[in-house]
């Protein structure tokens, strides 16, 4: 295939919220532009960027997949995404890489929680948008209703650029407001259609919103605000320029119309993303650093240094490991070394390859500006820089949240613990969100992730790709410890048994630091009281002791230690002992500070139909929660609240339950706060009895 430059190229996220038909209108684009023979439909899993067998079983994304489109000589990368709240990270690393974001939206529910979510992604990395108003073909589609949504929450500059021919049943096609012409569609989903005059039904309202149009392009352009009143109007070639400069400069977020499903529509969407979106070229110059920190900027031209970012990794079952890179510099080659600059060492870049969905097509070089594959790099992952050894640049990659609930897993098979390890560590290859660790206290393996579904997805993933079947027990609430008050606290470690004996002597300081501060370690010594090489080791003693936790195996975080004193001796002394003494300073310490235990609060926003809010605020209440705000939107109203982690591990039922299934929420970690004291005894209870339980097992 063709080997497309910069100004040639459209990076663009489709992104919203789940069941938007995002997947679907990325099949109508492929099939509309000849690179599909058929539209992909979630139902019976043809999709071309729904391939996984998750996915496919699911009927919704779980992971960003991409797929391309070659349209009036233009290459549109298109990453698809998933909408679902804890699956946003690969949302956002797919806004990162791209220079555009399609945000699509139901014509039926309007504005929901992550397309606003999604919409501050956008953001955040500056980008323009475009709003695509999906399912206009289902009933109770409003395109007006959603209109009014999409500029309450987001502005005025959220502004159509088509009238949409009819809703629900009788949508036919799409008033283009450039053009002033009609696109009306054939109805059995072949995607065929008839350019026309705006039919008289249509067109005062035509008129009405394009005078809008023009007024809002002109806005921003003298010289075309002064043609306007001159003429009293703009030509469509003056309109299309300034509303493509506008669309850049995120002052219009242009919105169009679609039904991906019956195939309406499609084709004027190609023609913005061609028309309206920016190439890479065109967006503003990112910035990196060199290994010391100091900022680099990119020449984006393909003769220039090749730099590119590594955003996500997948594993295939014929290729294996696949990287997909975006190409931020210069020209990738196959078959060539380049530097990984993240971790310092040489990589040999194999057969390049774009994506159409889990298909792999050779190319022989991409250029700065696109978006690419290549299999079985050695040591190079999700967030890693690739670039010329003797131009290192790092680019700033996404970074991925704490995992918000645990579970304990083990194998169901004895002697499968390496299997499980291997496998699971080729999931996080893919998905960094996810985390495993084994607990230092109950030897346990956690599998922890951004929700109770996100880790159910892994467990069958570890049986369907690597053949482990694994138990799952109930998920753990990430508790944390900390002190209340300063306390000063000496440690002293003194042992003789013939021979050389062990003396280490310290004192030290505790004090409480903001929430969200970890730990700090201060070094006070002076005139040699510890000598320079034994201080390390104090502080080593202390965080190995932390770790450890101190009323119910948690870690203390939040506290600052100052090292004020000690003595040495210096045949016995040795790093050792001062580690030791360092962990008998810190248990001293935490008898006096008034330890407490700090509990994660989640950030939770529940939408549900207006009829049962009363019902879902009372719940809340019944579980410590504080409910912030409700935000009412046409017949469903979404409620904000914070509550305890430990109060939802197993909420998602008693939604479905109190909601007869209408009502779905979103759930992120927001802060932690201190456990009330009642319920704190029933931690440390239930600690003492698990570390208990573990001894006798063993």
């Amino acid at each position: 295939m063709k080997v497309y430059s910069g100004s040639e190229i459209r990076n663009v996220a489709v992104v919203g919220h789940n069941d938007t038909g995002k997947t679907t209108l990325v099949s109508q684009l492929l099939f509309n532009a000849g690179a599909t023979t058929r539209l992909g439909r979630i139902e019976d899993g043809t999709t071309t960027t729904d391939f996984d067998p998750d996915e496919i079983e699911r009927k919704h994304s779980i992971s960003a997949a991409f797929a391309f489109v070659e349209w009036k000589n233009t290459k549109i990368n298109l990453l698809d995404t998933p909408g679902f709240g804890i699956f946003m990270m690969e949302a956002k690393s797919a806004l990162r890489v791209a220079d555009s974001a399609a945000v699509v939206c139901s014509g039926v529910t309007g504005v929901e929680v992550t397309t606003e979510k999604v919409w501050k992604f956008a953001e955040e990395f500056g980008l323009p948008r475009i709003v695509i108003v999906n399912k206009m073909d289902r009933e109770r589609a409003s395109s007006s209703r959603t209109l009014e949504a999409l500029q309450k929450k987001f502005g005025k500059n959220v502004v159509p650029i088509q009238v949409p021919m009819g809703e629900e049943h009788d949508f036919e096609g799409v008033i283009d407001l450039v053009s002033m012409k009609a696109i009306k569609y054939a109805k059995d989903g072949s995607g065929k259609y008839d350019i026309i005059d705006i039919p008289s039904e249509h067109k005062s309202t035509a008129d009405e919103w394009r005078e809008k149009l023009i007024e809002k392009v002109a806005e921003g352009d003298d010289t075309l605000m002064e043609r306007f009143f001159e003429q009293g109007g703009l030509s469509q070639e003056e309109l299309l320029d300034g509303l493509k400069r506008e669309v850049a400069h995120h002052q219009i977020f242009p919105v169009l119309f679609t039904s991906a499903s019956h195939n309406i529509a499609g084709h004027p969407l190609l023609d913005a993303f061609v028309n309206l979106l920016p190439s890479p070229e065109e967006v503003k110059t990112l910035e990196g650093t060199d290994r010391k920190g100091e900022k680099l900027t990119f020449d984006r031209r393909p003769e220039a240094f090749p730099a590119a970012l590594v955003f996500k990794t997948f594993s295939d079952p014929f290729s294996g490991r696949v990287s997909l890179f975006r190409v931020y510099a210069g020209t990738f080659k196959s078959d060539t070394s380049y530097w990984n600059t993240t971790k310092d060492h040489e990589e040999r870049i194999g057969k390049l390859q774009v994506l159409q969905g889990k298909q792999q097509i050779p190319v022989p070089e991409l250029k700065a500006g696109d978006i690419g594959a290549v299999a079985k790099l050695k040591d190079t992952h999700t967030g890693d820089t690739i670039a010329a050894k003797d131009h290192q640049i790092l680019i700033p990659a996404v970074q991925y949240p704490e995992a918000a609930i645990a579970f304990a897993v083990e194998p169901k098979a004895r002697g499968d613990e390496d299997k499980l390890g291997a496998a699971v560590a080729r999931i996080i290859e893919e998905d960094p969100s996810i985390r495993f660790a084994r607990d230092p206290q109950t030897k346990e393996f956690l599998l922890s992730g951004q929700g109770q579904l996100h880790v159910e997805i892994v467990v069958s993933k570890l049986h369907k790709k690597y053949g482990v079947d694994v138990i799952l027990h109930p998920p753990k609430v990430p508790y944390r410890e900390t002190i209340t008050k300063p306390a000063d606290a000496h440690g002293r470690h003194k042992k003789q048994s013939g021979g050389h004996g062990q003396f280490a002597d310290c004192k030290i300081t505790v004090e409480p630091l903001p929430r969200g501060a970890d730990f700090e370690f201060v070094d006070e010594i002076f005139g040699g009281a510890i000598p320079r090489q034994y201080i390390p080791a104090v502080e080593k003693g202390i965080q190995d002791a932390r770790q450890k936790g101190f009323l119910a195996g948690y870690p203390m975080v939040d506290f600052r230690v100052r090292l004020k004193d000690g003595q040495y001796h210096d045949v016995d002394s040795s790093e050792m002992a001062f580690k030791i003494a360092g962990s008998l300073a810190y248990q001293q310490a935490m008898e006096q500070a008034r330890a407490t235990i700090l509990e994660p609060i989640m950030h939770v926003d529940i939408t549900a139909p207006s009829e049962y809010v009363g019902d879902i605020m009372g719940d809340l209440n019944s579980r410590r929660g504080r409910v912030e705000g409700v935000d009412a939107e046409e017949d469903t109203q979404v409620v904000h609240a914070r509550v305890p982690m430990a109060e939802m591990l197993t909420y998602g039922s008693t939604l479905r339950s109190i909601t007869q299934g209408r009502g779905s929420f979103h759930m992120e970690m927001s802060h932690y706060e201190e456990v009330p004291r009642n319920l704190q005894e029933k931690i440390i209870t239930e600690s003492k009895k698990a570390k208990e339980q573990q001894a006798a097992a063993h």
